[in-house]
């Protein structure tokens, strides 16, 4: 059984997926979330607004599903550069408190943005 999370606190589905999907064991799986600032449809200019909006999205979906950051366990990072690598742990450390999740950081040819993120969340009890 799966329960699906939706918010228009973050951008809607650009294709047949859905933001977020739960699990019956209570585990929710984040989309992978661009820059989209949800209320323009737009990305913001610059790598550090980028990133920020990239988080906000992820932090919206995981919010919509009764959760905080602190119980995320894995996040799977997608950066158009590895040289804003150091500027993204600057940003995600802002996001998400110790113990840390578990992460993958890898370069991908994004297409007009600069950064995507996926999560794996442990919801609450």
């Amino acid at each position: 059984m799966k329960e699906i999370v939706r918010t228009d606190k973050a951008p809607q589905p650009a294709g047949p997926y859905s933001q977020g999907v739960i699990t019956g064991g209570r585990t929710l799986y984040v989309a992978g979330q661009g820059p989209v600032n949800p209320a323009t449809g737009k990305a913001p200019d610059g790598v550090e607004a980028q990133i920020t909006q990239c988080l906000e999205n992820v932090k919206a979906i995981v919010e919509a599903a009764g959760a905080t950051m602190a119980d995320v366990v894995k996040v799977h990072a997608y950066l158009k550069d590895m040289s804003h690598f150091p500027i993204y742990n600057e940003i995600y450390q802002r996001y998400f408190p110790e113990p840390y999740p578990a992460r993958t950081t890898v370069q991908s040819d994004l297409s007009g943005i600069l950064i995507e993120v996926d999560a794996i969340v442990a919801l609450p009890d």
